[in-house]
């Protein structure tokens, strides 16, 4: 039954956003988007979160996907507020996070002539989103609404921007709910070809190397459990990228380890060896790959992913299949047991006694500084095992993402956030605010660097006052990290302006998280780690800051370089893992 109200294009707007399911929005108010606002004062069903920052907002709106698998939500106004949301927009865009973001823009009779505050935040946008729109009828608001919200969350994730401009949130129209959606050429594909699936479970009995290569996109999918099934089905080893950390849990007998650039040996010596991939929700990243021509020279590739557009992108597909990754591992479950059902079925006796020898030869590990200073990775490693599998973790960008992907042990799906594809320096702190909102009852922590948390750490203002009381551990090495670890091997450790001259502590995190409304601890030694790691676990009526004073010089091993093939992958400076080890 459709009913027809009189109401403004901005009543309109928070009308739509109420009748979509939306609870939360992140935001700042100004001019173009101040009528918007209006009503939202008197909205009982949506929390209004004021931010420090709109890419706070964005972030934010992120991470509150991720934990609840709705759709994100995000609100600035025109110009500055809009192109300080594009950050966000682009790590959404890059990592398929369903997030919608609604900006201000200028009056219809200003658009175009460089109005005050006016940016073409549609046109900037473009390349970034999965879709965009510029209201500029009021009539079409609740029905831009309802398409936003749709794209953003069905087929391949992402997000979507809608610009509406001021008049339009001004002027009084008829509201009319629910709407029919006008979306033509908008159909995505979730289920796949059998004819493909039974083609991929042949394969998968023929091969005597396979590897099941896991991707984002099944955590995506909610496919975790139809991936157990599959990997126990076969018997195959699985590797799980940075974005699919906890599609299957790191415990399991099967579970290589994360592959690329910092994995562990043994997930890239199986991917190396491999004479059948097997993609799921990945999309052959560089990061995992390494240069391009090197990688896994010698497997058929059986690559099913929702979008068809990153089917044989980087890597040619010999079956390429299109779908929904939860669909996708439902049906090979049934193949393969049709193939095992007539008696075919897969040896990996080899490939299993070569992979477990990559495995108890090559570990993860790390040395511990030999002047006694704290060795990052241990506290990393000490937060995942104090605060247990139960928590989010939320990384920013650098080597204290490898080490907390490296050395955290994740054993349940989307426990681990972080900006994988765009790599955002300042990601973790608005992202673990998200992530608290949308799971109030569960630890949330943030594994952050020093030169991370100095781009976002003004959200700590809104965590404190909206009581958001996240444990952010900010790993503090006095330098970009990462980037210091390049200039140590490829350029003769001439340190151009990586030393951020924390020895000054400048600034002081303690006194800076004191500012914030938040509690602030330290920790220089070892023998202290257990003790601030556990007094920050007691404090849950404020955000905590701890600050961790770590060596300087401490590097994330494994290593393959930018830009050589996975072969060449060192396990330290100048030394290489002896690939036929076992054989």
């Amino acid at each position: 039954m459709m009913t027809t109200e009189q109401m403004t294009g901005a009543q309109a707007l928070v009308r739509a956003l109420e009748n979509v399911g939306v609870d939360t929005v992140f935001g700042i108010p100004g001019g173009a988007i101040l009528p918007a606002y209006d009503p939202l004062f008197d909205s009982a069903k949506l929390r209004h979160i004021l931010v420090r920052h709109e890419q706070g907002a964005g972030h934010a709106a992120q991470g509150y996907a991720m934990v609840t698998g709705k759709v994100g939500v995000c609100m600035a106004t025109s110009g500055p507020g809009a192109t300080n949301l594009v950050t966000a927009i682009s790590d959404a865009y890059m990592d398929s996070v369903p997030m919608v973001a609604i900006t201000g823009q200028v009056a219809t009779s200003l658009i175009g002539t460089d109005g005050f505050q006016e940016a073409d935040i549609a046109g900037i946008t473009m390349p970034i989103t999965k879709h965009n729109f510029l209201v500029t009828d009021a009539r079409d608001i609740g029905r831009t609404i309802a398409e936003a919200f749709h794209i953003a969350s069905t087929g391949r994730p992402g997000p979507v921007l809608v610009d509406i401009a001021k008049d339009a949130l001004q002027a009084t129209v008829g509201f009319e709910w629910p709407v029919a959606l006008q979306l033509p050429g908008y159909r995505p594909v979730t289920r796949p070809h059998s004819k493909q699936v039974r083609e991929a479970a042949r394969l998968i009995v023929e091969s005597k190397r396979p590897v099941l290569y896991v991707g984002g996109g099944v955590l995506k999918a909610g496919a975790s459990a139809e991936l157990k099934v599959l990997a126990e089905l076969t018997g195959a080893p699985v590797v799980t990228t940075l974005m699919a950390k906890g599609a299957l849990p790191d415990s399991h007998p099967q579970h290589m380890g994360m592959p690329g650039m910092h994995g562990s040996v043994g997930a890239v010596g199986a991917l190396q060896r491999a004479d059948l991939l097997v993609t799921l929700g990945a999309r052959f990243d560089d990061r995992v790959t390494g240069k391009l021509d090197g990688f896994a020279p010698n497997a058929k590739v059986v690559h099913a992913d929702i979008d068809p557009a990153e089917i044989s992108k980087n890597r040619h597909a010999d079956v390429p299949i299109v779908g929904d990754a939860r669909e996708v591992i439902a049906d090979l479950i049934v193949a393969v047991q049709n193939e095992h059902a007539a008696g075919n079925t897969g040896d990996y006796t080899d490939w299993w006694r070569q992979l477990d020898a990559w495995r108890e030869t090559y570990p993860l590990g790390y040395d511990a500084p030999a002047d006694g200073s704290l060795s990052p990775q241990q506290v990393i490693e000490r937060i995942g095992q104090m605060v247990g599998p139960d928590a989010y973790y939320v990384a920013g960008v650098g080597q204290h993402q490898m080490w907390a992907a490296q050395f955290i042990k994740y054993e349940r799906p989307g426990a681990f956030l972080n900006s994988g594809g765009a790599g955002t320096m300042g990601y973790a702190v608005p992202a673990a605010m998200g992530a608290k909102v949308g799971a109030p009852d569960t630890q949330v922590w943030a594994i952050d660097g020093d030169g991370c948390f100095q781009m976002t750490n003004q959200e700590l203002a809104t965590c404190a006052i909206e009581g958001i009381p996240v444990k952010i551990a900010v790993i503090n090495n006095g330098n970009l990290g990462m980037v210091r670890q390049w200039q140590t091997l490829f350029y003769n450790e001439r340190y151009s302006n990586t030393n951020l001259h924390a020895a000054k502590r400048i600034p002081d995190f303690v006194k800076l998280a004191e500012a914030y409304g938040c509690v602030g601890l330290r920790c220089e030694r070892a023998e202290d780690v257990d003790a601030v790691i556990a007094k920050a676990m007691e404090i849950n009526d404020a955000p905590v800051v701890i600050d961790f004073v770590v060596h300087q010089d401490a590097m994330v091993w494994p290593m393959v370089a930018a830009g050589t093939a996975n072969d060449d992958i060192k396990i330290a400076r100048d030394m290489a893992p002896d690939w036929e080890n076992g054989d």
